[in-house]
């Protein structure tokens, strides 16, 4: 871990908040999706508890639909720094009935990650999930508290949130309740960038330009594979495209690119106009699409 000693007041901000989620709940667990966001927050803990090891597991919520880069990055990560990795699968929920499959021209897996994110609070008990949501992201993400109070049911109210005056953080919660919790909820896009950079933190490959299989719908460049719907006119073609934020193949459109280094992504981000959920397809559903998620349970 690189930098130690140099003051970085946004790293200072997060490894203090999950310092107190670990000293204010007692079962805590990081939600881990193998993007940027969740791999900042893994070098984070490791920063906050060192030269312990990160003293909670991680959770990564696997619609069946994850880039295979993903994934192996996920396996990859997790053995060389010996963390617990609890995987729970979309799969089974779809098997076992509690979620219909989607079909059609814009079906997607992503919204039903909730239900199999609230049945792995429940049989963990998990009282406070350490997310890499960040304000700058999205508008619904911009009312969330750095410690995001949801009821029984996981469900989220926006016009009930907890002050947070003077960076003091409240974990008090009643029984059935738990904790979304957001330590780098006042970063950018760029400041996760930079970060990487400057900690010289490895990422999957699929945040740096290559040529892919895509295709075109509603001005976005669509992943062509198998678990994508693709219609008999849509042309499939060779592009050298990234990805600004790395979600379910079937939410998650590329943009044309020719980064393939921190220092290319780090400049292309700091000259785009394009905020990075622009590549969100999921997003596009409607405008209160992630606020509508996230108050039934969404991260």
């Amino acid at each position: 871990m690189n930098n130690l000693l140099i003051p970085n007041p946004k790293e200072a901000e997060s490894i203090h908040i999950i310092r107190e989620v670990a000293a204010q709940f007692e079962r805590p667990v990081l939600l881990f999706s193998g993007g940027k966001d969740s791999i900042t927050l893994v070098r984070l803990a490791q920063k906050a508890f060192y030269p312990a090891k990160i003293p909670f597991p991680l959770l990564h919520v696997d619609t069946g639909h994850n880039f295979p880069e993903t994934i192996e990055f996920r396996d990859r990560l997790v053995e060389e720094l010996g963390l617990e990795l609890i995987v729970r699968n979309v799969q089974d929920a779809i098997d076992q009935g509690k979620v219909r499959e989607e079909r059609g021209r814009y079906s997607s897996r992503n919204s039903l990650q909730t239900t199999t994110l609230l049945d792995a609070i429940e049989e963990f008990k998990f009282d406070a999930c350490i997310g890499g949501a960040r304000r700058d992201e999205e508008k619904a993400r911009a009312k969330e508290r750095v410690f995001s109070v949801r009821d029984d049911f996981g469900q989220w109210d926006e016009k009930n949130q907890r002050p947070e005056l003077f960076d003091m953080l409240n974990g008090k919660i009643h029984n059935g309740q738990n904790v979304r919790c957001f330590p780098i909820s006042n970063w950018t896009e760029l400041d996760v960038w930079e970060y990487i950079k400057t900690e010289n933190i490895e990422i999957p490959s699929i945040y740096f330009a290559h040529e892919r299989e895509v295709f075109l719908r509603d001005g976005l460049i669509w992943t062509a594979n198998e678990h994508v719907f693709r219609e008999d006119h849509e042309e499939v073609m060779v592009k050298m495209v990234r990805f600004r934020t790395v979600g379910d193949m079937t939410c998650t459109a590329a943009v044309l690119s020719e980064a393939v280094s921190l220092d290319d992504v780090v400049g292309e981000i700091r000259d785009s106009s394009i905020s990075e959920r622009g590549a969100r397809i999921d997003d596009k559903r409607s405008e209160a699409a992630m606020e509508t998620r996230k108050k039934v349970g969404y991260f």
